[in-house]
C-alpha cells in the first residue's frame, strides 16, 4: 500500500530530528543553569592579582622544562595554569554575543598573555642555555595532533564548566595546548629566532582560536543564547564578527597547514611501501617538512632486502607530493609472517634502545676526558639526544681550539647536539672593510658568537663608531648580548672582549 502525502522517508526524518530536539532541550540543555555558569565564568575573566601570578610562575616554569628538555617540568607548569578561565569566557562571550564580556576576557588574556612571553624572554637572556631542545623544536610548528589536543581539551573543559564540574584536570589540559607554545614564543623573542618566534605564535593562535571557538559551539549546543546578555547594538555585533573573522585567519592558514602535511604523510607512507615487497611493513617514518629538501627517515621489516632503495623512494616520494625529498632507509630483513614481522621489529626497537645508551655513554666519556671533568659532570639527554659540558681551563687552548674539539666531537656523533661551553678566553679581533666585517673578520666574528652563546655572558665592541655599531648589531642579531663602548679598537678593525673579568 502507497503511503499517504506527507508520510514518506523526508517527513519521518524530520519528526525524528524534531523529537531530538525536543529531547535535547527537555532533558539536557534545559537542566542547565545558564545565568549561574555564566556567572562563574565572568568571574574567572577578571583580572587579578592571583590570575598574574599564577601565570608568571607557570610561564616561568614552563620555559625552564623546555630549556632542560624535560617533560616533566612542563607539566609542572601546566598545573599552575589559569588560562582556562578567560580562554573559555571568550569562547562563552562569543556563544552569547556579550560585546563586554569578550572585551574583558581578550583583555585578561592578552595582558597574561604579554606578561607570560616577557617573563619567559628574560630568563632565557639571563640562562646559559639558549640552545633550541628538542622539546622547543616540537613547538614551532602546528600538525593535526597538536590541532586534535586543543579540541578535545576545549570539548572537556567547556563540558565540565557548563555541567558545573569543572576542575583543575580540566585546566591542565587547556594549558597543554597553550603554555608550552606561549613559552617558547618567550624563548624565539630573547634569542631574536624568527623561525621559532613565529613558528611558536602560529601554534598558540591556532590553538587558541580551536579552544575558544570550540567552547563557543558547546555553549551555543547547551542553548546558550544572546537573550542572557545586555542589549547588543548592531555596531558591537558587526565588531564581534570582524573580530571572529580576523582571529580566524591563522587558524584557516593552520589548518591548511596542516591538511597538506597530513596528506603528504600518508602519499610519503604509500611511495615507501611501493617501493619494497608487497609483503614489508613500516617500523617507523619521521618526516621534517620544515627543511628544504623535506627530509625522511624511515624503518622497514621486508622480508627482501633492496639496493638503492632510498634512491627509489627518494624519487617515488619527490613525484607523490611534487617537492624534492633526502631520504634515509634503515632495512631489516624479517619472515613474512605476521609474528615473525611483530617479533622482527620488537627486535629493532630494543636495539635502537640498547645503541642509543651505549652511544650515550660514549660521548659522555669522550667529553668528560677533552673537557678535563668527571663524567658525572657531562649533562646527557638521551630523548633530546643533547649533551652539554663545562669545559675547564686547558694550557695554551684558545676559544678556537675548544670550539674545534666541539665540531670533532659533534661530527663523530651523528644526531646529536653537543654543547662544548669554553673558559672564558680573550675574544677575536674583528677586521672590517668600511663598517662590515671583511673575509677574515666574518670568520673571527663566527667564533665570538659561538663563544657568546656557549658561555651566555654580554660581549662589548669597540672601535670606529659605524664599524663597532655593526659587528654589535649583527652579534645580536645571532643571539648574543652585545654593547657598543666608546674604547679604542684594533688596527683596522674592532675589538671584542668580555663584559665581565676574564678567567
Amino acid at each position: 500500500m502507497a503511503s499517504e502525502p506527507g508520510t514518506g522517508p523526508p517527513d519521518l526524518f524530520q519528526r525524528f530530528v524534531a523529537a531530538l530536539r525536543r529531547w535535547w532541550h527537555g532533558k539536557v540543555a534545559d537542566t542547565v543553569e545558564q545565568a549561574e555558569v555564566i556567572a562563574l565564568r565572568r568571574e574567572e575573566c577578571a583580572l587579578t592579582e592571583r590570575y598574574l601570578f599564577l601565570l608568571a610562575m607557570s610561564a616561568g616554569i614552563a620555559i625552564l622544562g623546555l630549556l632542560l628538555s624535560s617533560p616533566a617540568v612542563v607539566i609542572g607548569a601546566m598545573l599552575l595554569s589559569p588560562l582556562m578561565g578567560p580562554i573559555m569566557g571568550l569562547g562563552f562571550a562569543i556563544a552569547t554575543g556579550d560585546f563586554a564580556w569578550m572585551r574583558q576576557a581578550a583583555r585578561t588574556l592578552a595582558v597574561g598573555t604579554a606578561l607570560g612571553v616577557l617573563l619567559c624572554a628574560l630568563i632565557v637572556l639571563v640562562s646559559p642555555l639558549q640552545t633550541v631542545t628538542s622539546e622547543i623544536a616540537s613547538r614551532t610548528r602546528p600538525n593535526l595532533f597538536d590541532l586534535l589536543v586543543a579540541l578535545f581539551s576545549a570539548l572537556a573543559g567547556a563540558y565540565a564548566m557548563i555541567r558545573g564540574r569543572a576542575d583543575a584536570i580540566f585546566g591542565v589540559a587547556i594549558a597543554t595546548a597553550l603554555m608550552p607554545p606561549l613559552a617558547v614564543i618567550g624563548f624565539g623573542l630573547a634569542t631574536w629566532n624568527w623561525t621559532v618566534f613565529s613558528g611558536a605564535l602560529l601554534l598558540f593562535f591556532t590553538n587558541l582560536m580551536t579552544i575558544a571557538l570550540t567552547a563557543a559551539i558547546m555553549a551555543r549546543f547547551y542553548g546558550f543564547r544572546t537573550s542572557l546578555s545586555p542589549r547588543q547594538t548592531h555596531l558591537q555585533t558587526a565588531l564581534i564578527v570582524a573580530a571572529f573573522l580576523a582571529l580566524a585567519v591563522p587558524l584557516g592558514y593552520s589548518l591548511r597547514t596542516i591538511a597538506w602535511e597530513a596528506n603528504a604523510s600518508r602519499q610519503v607512507n604509500s611511495a615507501l611501501l611501493r617501493t619494497f615487497d608487497p609483503r614489508s611493513r613500516l617500523s617507523q617514518v619521521d618526516i621534517d617538512f620544515r627543511l628544504e629538501p623535506i627530509t625522511v627517515a624511515a624503518t622497514v621489516l621486508t622480508p627482501r632486502l633492496r639496493d638503492n632503495a632510498e634512491e627509489a623512494a627518494k624519487i617515488a616520494i619527490s613525484e607523490a607530493i611534487g617537492y624534492p625529498a633526502d631520504v634515509t632507509i634503515t632495512q631489516y630483513e624479517v619472515g613474512v609472517g605476521a609474528t615473525e614481522a611483530e617479533q622482527a621489529e620488537l627486535a629493532a626497537a630494543r636495539a635502537r634502545d640498547d645503541a642509543g645508551l651505549r652511544q650515550a655513554e660514549r660521548l659522555a666519556a669522550r667529553l668528560a676526558l677533552i673537557a678535563g671533568v668527571a663524567e658525572s659532570e657531562v649533562l646527557v639527554d638521551r630523548d633530546s639526544r643533547r649533551a652539554t659540558v663545562n669545559a675547564r681551563a686547558l694550557p695554551g687552548a684558545t676559544l678556537a681550539t675548544y670550539r674545534e674539539l666541539e665540531r670533532r666531537i659533534a661530527a663523530a656523533e651523528s644526531g646529536w647536539s653537543v654543547a662544548l661551553r669554553p673558559p672564558m678566553r680573550p675574544l677575536p679581533a674583528v677586521a672590517v672593510a668600511g663598517s662590515e666585517p671583511s673575509a677574515d673578520g666574518e670568520v673571527a666574528l663566527a667564533l665570538a658568537i659561538w663563544a657568546a652563546r656557549r658561555i651566555g655572558s654580554p660581549v662589548v665592541v669597540s672601535g670606529p663608531d659605524d664599524a663597532a655599531a655593526r659587528v654589535a648589531e649583527l652579534l645580536r642579531e645571532a643571539g648574543a648580548e652585545a654593547r657598543v663602548d666608546d674604547g679604542p679598537g684594533v688596527p683596522g678593525g674592532v675589538a671584542l672582549r668580555w663584559d665581565t673579568p676574564e678567567a
